[in-house]
């Protein structure tokens, strides 16, 4: 409907784009009346330096426009389209002349030399519909109802134009929302094809993306096999030793009951001990909990361990893949232990959202925030694990907090 703000907001942002569509051709445009308007002996020359200018300057101006494009449309519609490969090189010649046999640059000066004019034509037509409609219908409504006062058979041809007029006014306006609406559908569509990289350099960007990742899992995979190493090294080890020693020395040198009986439970001590510590390092590496019962109980298990008060939403209509709840599920324990060894927290909370094919989890808390993934804190291995699975970690953590680490994993299962 016309009076609709979706309409109506629409409208502005077709009106927004007018002014930077036209930018590359109106330099075309002057380019060749100037060509044109050129006459004398050094017609030639002159020719040569306008359009040596003109094709410079557009060039120039080619990445400064797409990124007011991409601006406009990530701002206006929402619609984020990913960045063109960078531009070097430009003052070599083989820079320039990479440049010009680029895909991606042809793609860009097809946009802004002939489809980007064409739509500000298109969205000036559709947006000027609007007031030429309020304005044909409001005039012709008062010229029938002062021609509507005449006796009959008195400026009838008026009246009748009048009529036609306000009519067509009418259909105007509830035509140009339906215009708007399809030149800005045009519009997204145009900037989505042409301005954002080729399929070839998305599958260049992926295939180094992935080389990225894959070197960030081996290094994670060699970390944690370092972790465990050292975890079984200095603990579960060293309680053994002690259980045997102590067994040792009940065999060799108990010289009554009473001995044989206090050897016998130090070395019952030391042997619970170990196998608490194996059992912590067990379900470090794989909780049987998350795979028999889901992330629900598996964090529920994690959060009632932590020495301050943890609050876990949980809305999952479904279980990721085992893959997905993994990850999840190591995010929100490590997350957890540094809250617990470096914020100072008071309380903290966990949330964990599937919507659609994406699953979002959120760790919180009320510390002393500065947290860093430089610093060592464990952080930098949660971003490769989640890019591990082609999801995103993020980290927003002023000083004097709070601390908000915000997880986006894949969820097609």
């Amino acid at each position: 409907m016309p009076w609709s703000p979706r309409a109506w907001g629409e409208a502005v942002y077709l009106a927004a784009g007018i002014p930077v569509q036209i930018v590359a051709g109106a330099i075309f445009a002057g380019m060749i009346l100037w060509s044109l308007a050129i006459r004398g002996p050094k017609t030639p020359l002159y020719l040569v330096l306008i359009w040596v200018a003109g094709i410079a300057l557009i060039l120039l101006l080619t990445p400064v426009l797409t990124r007011v494009h991409r601006h406009r449309m990530r701002t206006t519609a929402g619609i984020e389209i990913p960045p063109q490969p960078k531009w070097r090189d430009l003052i070599a010649a083989q820079g320039i002349a990479e440049l010009l046999r680029s895909e991606s640059t042809r793609r860009q000066l097809f946009y802004h030399l002939l489809i980007a004019p064409l739509l500000a034509a298109a969205a000036i037509i559709a947006v000027g519909l609007w007031p030429a409609s309020v304005a044909t219908t409001v005039a012709s409504a008062i010229a029938w109802s002062h021609h509507a006062s005449y006796a009959p058979g008195q400026n009838e041809i008026k009246k009748g134009t009048a009529i036609a007029l306000t009519f067509v006014g009418v259909i105007g306006l509830f035509i140009a929302p339906w215009l708007t609406s399809g030149v800005r559908s045009l519009d997204k569509r145009a900037a989505r094809a042409l301005l954002g990289p080729s399929r070839a350099d998305e599958l260049e960007h992926r295939v180094e993306q992935l080389t990225e990742t894959r070197a960030g899992v081996v290094d994670a995979a060699d970390a944690e096999r370092r972790r465990l190493e050292r975890d079984l090294h200095d603990g579960t080890q060293q309680r053994l030793v002690s259980l045997a020693i102590n067994l040792g020395m009940a065999r060799a040198q108990a010289e009554s009951a009473d001995d044989a009986k206090q050897a016998i439970a130090e070395a019952h001590e030391e042997a619970k001990a170990a196998l608490a510590e194996l059992r912590d390092l067990i379900r470090g590496l794989h909780p049987a909990v998350l795979e028999d019962r889901g992330l629900d109980a598996a964090l529920s298990g994690v959060t009632a361990r932590m020495p301050i008060p943890v609050r876990l939403t949980v809305d999952l209509p479904r279980r990721p893949a085992p893959v997905i709840e993994a990850v999840a599920y190591f995010v929100v324990s490590e997350g957890l232990a540094n809250i617990v060894k470096h914020a100072q927290a008071t309380e903290a909370a966990v949330f964990v959202q599937r919507s659609g094919d994406r699953l979002h989890v959120i760790v919180t808390d009320d510390g002393v925030g500065g947290a860093d993934p430089t610093r060592g804190t464990g952080l930098a291995g949660l971003a490769r694990r989640a890019a591990s699975v082609d999801g995103t970690l993020e980290i927003d953590s002023p000083p004097g907090g709070p601390t908000l680490l915000t997880v986006d994993l894949p969820c097609n299962r």
